[in-house]
């Protein structure tokens, strides 16, 4: 396990080892804009970036089951635009789609509003370990 100070959170080690993957991933897995604006948003930097069928997706640990309760960025046309979505909430909820069709900065922005208060940077851990931390049980 990385070292981790006295808040619990991760050195930079696993989430910038993770970044640079996704950074230098092939264009055919990921939109290189995308990715980069994202990278360049101090708050999404923190997070530990996913990449699954086209989509930028973001965890508040690095370690499997990531948590799910961030917002994803989901190709939507082809054409350079995206969609921002809620990939864990119940379908019909209302609260899955946040925005679209919206260019990757735009993305990038919605993603950042919408992340829960406190969140970041990324725990060295699973979302068990969140749960402790914040005192849940």
């Amino acid at each position: 396990m990385a070292e981790k100070d006295i808040l619990g959170t991760a050195s930079d080690g696993p989430v910038a080892a993770k970044w640079q993957v996704v950074r230098d991933m092939d264009a055919n897995l990921i939109d290189k804009a995308l990715v980069e604006a994202a990278y360049a948003n101090p708050s999404l930097r923190a997070l530990f970036p996913l990449v699954s069928h086209g989509s930028l997706q973001f965890s508040r640990c690095t370690r499997f089951p990531w948590s799910q309760d961030l917002p994803s960025i989901f190709p939507y046309d082809g054409e350079r635009h995206f969609r921002v979505r809620r990939l864990h909430e119940p379908c019909g909820s209302g609260r899955e789609q946040i925005g679209g069709p919206v260019t990757a900065d735009e993305a990038v922005e919605l993603v950042a509003s919408h992340l829960p208060a406190g969140c970041g940077p990324a725990l060295d851990g699973t979302p068990d370990d969140l749960e402790s931390l914040s005192g849940v049980n």
